[in-house]
């Protein structure tokens, strides 16, 4: 059996900070308008746990069977690399977290749609639904959405938009136009870290027929690119605060701005790869930083 380091590692709770940006962020926005349920806040938190686990298993079970987890990739060695989890196991753990997904989704749902209509609940349900099948489907499958350049669409539409919008409107049961704004800034900056991650592995990924964005466009571009996702968030969150704007207070995020500054200035100064590395945790946690600050912001 497995060790339960192993499992820990394959889990990758680095990436948790990032998952919860979105969550936490919606929350203060519904907050701010004052509408808030606890029981939708604790159920969101679990149900992104949940899948992010069962994204970063798929991940390793796909990249696996696919080639692309060999000795050529500089990332972090994962327990099927070493041999520490087998491929049934690992199955396994992907069948269980599944299933942790979909009954904490449910519970989400039941507390989240109450005084709704039938067609809104089954609308959140079928959301919660492709939001699993996505998880898994990133690297898994015939055909893998994470192997024909798709990542980061998927990456921006379910930690950005459908994180900050969904959990907004199960605590408020409605949308506005404005709460898009901050929810693209997460959405941007969390794609930010998956092009970090294509960065480092460009070279593994293009040999093992992995088609990134990065390896699309070349590890130039690939950087210009990078700036564009982290400098773009920072201004559509700008711009919500200048539409919005009601006390100085709601600037405190620009705190954070000198971290994602920080980051572009690394990624275009990088010749080694696998330095990048260091990267995806601090900007994984600038993001969950941004979005408390953003949200203390609004409502202090």
């Amino acid at each position: 059996m497995p060790k339960i380091s192993s499992w820990i590692k394959a889990f990758r709770l680095r990436t948790l900070p990032l998952s919860f940006s979105s969550v936490i962020l919606g929350s203060f926005l519904a907050y701010y308008k004052g509408y808030f349920i606890p029981s939708v806040l604790i159920g969101a938190l679990l149900t992104t746990l949940f899948l992010q686990i069962l994204s970063n298993l798929a991940n390793d079970y796909g990249d696996t069977i696919n080639g692309v987890d060999n000795h050529q990739r500089l990332g972090p060695k994962r327990g099927l690399q070493t041999g520490d989890i087998s491929l049934q196991q690992m199955k396994w753990a992907v069948m269980l977290f599944t299933l942790l997904s979909l009954i904490s989704g449910i519970w989400l749902l039941v507390a989240g749609t109450r005084g709704l209509t039938l067609s809104s609940g089954f609308i959140m349900l079928l959301i919660g639904l492709v939001a699993i099948a996505a998880a898994i489907k990133y690297t898994i499958g015939k055909k893998p959405y994470g192997y024909i350049g798709l990542g980061d669409f998927f990456v921006f539409l379910f930690f950005g938009l459908t994180g900050v919008i969904g959990t907004y409107f199960l605590h408020s049961k409605q949308i506005t136009a404005w709460e898009f704004l901050p929810a693209i800034s997460i959405g941007l900056f969390s794609t930010g870290v998956l092009n970090l991650n294509n960065l480092r592995d460009q070279v593994n990924d293009k040999q093992s027929g992995k088609i990134t964005m990065v390896v699309k466009l070349g590890n130039r571009k690939g950087k210009i690119y990078h700036a564009i996702l982290i400098g773009s968030g920072m201004c559509t969150a700008l711009a919500f605060t200048f539409i919005n704007y009601q006390s100085p207070m709601q600037f405190i995020y620009l705190i954070a701005f000198p971290l994602f500054i920080r980051n572009m200035i690394i990624v275009f100064r990088n010749r080694e790869p696998a330095q990048l590395n260091s990267q995806l945790k601090v900007l994984s946690l600038t993001t969950l930083f941004f979005s408390i600050t953003f949200g203390l912001g609004l409502i202090l």
